[in-house]
């Protein structure tokens, strides 16, 4: 049970420090909370996932057995079967030599290396002529050459030849764009964009059930009920989360932060979609919720004055100093114990471990990377790059900061570089996707090193993927209305249409 917020005294506004605030004209949001609260559902899908096990231990060859876990993965099914697509990868992981075709020996690397399997980048030195160079003879090859462009995003550091093989197959596919069918010249258009490798996993699925393509009616069958059961229980989590938000009224009581519920959920789903994270996306959204608003405090509305007391308030948590806070810092700080006191109970209760003063320090360290920036702001500080990227690594966090866009007053990365280093837009923009670029190779390193716990690494992965599909586009989260709000319906709240077969 979480204790009840405290009650503060409130001191005067300040009329004059009121007329001065900065605002950032978020629209509000465009999400009507009753209709949230009424999402209702009834599926069921044992028998398809009975039959989808039969197809899995029936069939023959590494080349078929390879393409279909790739397709329960891509469909979002695979975490049915985990146990089967174990076995199948570890008899694969002993035949390392399975083919001389660049399709399925790109597929074979790609599949053993993101499950953690020790493969050498060295089975593609075979698609390499006397020159050194990949053969010209693969360019007729558009499936292979787009199994050896996704596998390429797979490479650790200092693996040349997968550097190689993502450039050769990026400029032979842009060069056969104009060559291709309509469907063909999409899917290779897509890979180019975004690697498979990057993209969230439930916009992959959704894509991928409604590619024009021939796969196992039986797989279809259960990746749209198993995506229609995962929105169903999306919706469910929604309704409890919509309460929540509602009872804080935020929307009235800090009506200059972003009221972005359905937003930060759809990034928490990107975490971890699968039924088992129900908990944590629950725990994720309240947590990012609140974290968006003390953004919203430092970035825009906050004196620097009134900032450095909030930050001395929360860093040593101290309710005397609360008390001094003008109204609006004190419902935020308010909001914050609470959750942070429910939190730490769950976590207490369930696993016998107290965590309240960790959660405590979380928000101080975010506290004080958001402090810094106001003071580089207030005070007229151009951070350097390095310092932009070393503070925003805390208060944005990890690849999710190198893919966010401007917004606000500071110069973000892009911005930082370009007047650092006095270069162009486009060369400053090459740089961040260089550090992505590298940022993604260690992850990939601590994959195959099996250094942190399977879940963890799971983590990080999503965190990047949905921080890509976030700001792809420009602000995923301060402007909501275009293409997040397309990903938003399609993943949480219009099912994938399922027709009556008769029989599967």
């Amino acid at each position: 049970m979480a204790p009840t917020s405290q009650s503060f005294s409130n001191p005067n506004p300040n009329s004059v420090l009121e007329e001065k605030r900065r605002s950032a004209n978020y629209h509000p949001s465009i999400w009507d909370t009753n209709v949230i609260k009424s999402f209702t559902t009834p599926y069921n899908l044992e028998e398809l996932k009975r039959k989808v096990g039969k197809l899995i231990a029936s069939t023959k060859g590494t080349t078929a057995l390879l393409k279909l876990i790739d397709s329960l993965q891509r469909l979002g099914v695979a975490y049915h079967f985990e146990k089967q697509i174990e076995e199948a990868l570890n008899q694969f992981h002993v035949d390392q030599h399975v083919s001389n075709d660049i399709s399925t020996v790109a597929l074979h690397f790609r599949l053993l290396r993101e499950h953690g399997y020790s493969i050498s980048a060295d089975v593609f030195k075979k698609f390499k002529g006397g020159d050194g160079k990949f053969m010209e003879s693969l360019s007729g090859d558009v499936e292979g050459l787009l199994r050896l462009h996704e596998a390429s995003f797979l490479g650790l550091k200092d693996e040349k030849i997968l550097e190689e093989a993502k450039d050769f197959s990026t400029k032979t596919l842009k060069t056969l764009l104009g060559k291709l069918d309509k469907i063909k010249a999409k899917h290779v258009q897509q890979a180019l964009d975004v690697p498979l490798y990057w993209r969230m996993e439930r916009i992959e699925s959704r894509n991928f059930i409604e590619k024009d393509d021939t796969k196992s009616s039986i797989l279809i069958e259960l990746a749209k009920l198993d995506y229609n059961l995962m929105q169903s229980a999306y919706q469910q989590e929604l309704k409890e989360l919509a309460e929540w938000w509602r009872e804080l009224n935020f929307k009235e009581k800090l009506s200059f932060s972003r009221d972005r519920l359905m937003e930060i959920y759809f990034w928490a789903m990107g975490l971890g979609f699968e039924p088992q994270y129900s908990k944590s996306r629950i725990c994720f959204t309240k947590y990012a919720c609140l974290a968006t608003t003390v953004d919203d405090i430092y970035d825009i509305y906050g004196s620097l004055d009134e900032l450095e007391s909030f930050t001395k308030a929360v860093t040593g948590w101290d309710v005397k100093a609360v008390e001094e806070l003008p109204e609006y810092m004190r419902v935020m700080f308010s909001a914050m114990s609470d959750f942070t006191h429910e939190l730490a109970q769950d976590t207490l209760t369930n696993h016998a471990l107290n965590v309240l003063p960790h959660i405590k320090e979380q928000w101080a360290i975010l506290c004080r990377a958001h402090i810094t920036e106001a003071r580089w702001f207030y005070g007229g500080h151009t951070p350097s790059f390095d310092e932009y990227i070393k503070n925003g690594w805390v208060s944005i966090g990890s690849l999710g900061g190198l893919a966010e866009m401007e917004r606000g007053d500071i110069p973000k990365a892009v911005q930082s570089y370009m007047i650092e280093k006095d270069v162009s837009e486009e060369e400053a923009r090459d740089h961040v996707k260089e550090m992505i670029s590298t940022s993604w190779k260690k992850i990939n390193e601590e994959i195959v090193d099996n250094s942190f716990p399977e879940v963890i690494v799971k983590l990080s992965k999503n965190m990047a993927r949905t921080a890509q599909c976030m700001y792809q586009h420009g602000d995923g989260v301060g402007t909501s209305t275009g293409v997040t709000k397309d990903c938003i319906v399609s993943s949480i709240l219009k099912p994938v249409p399922i027709q009556e077969h008769g029989s599967v």
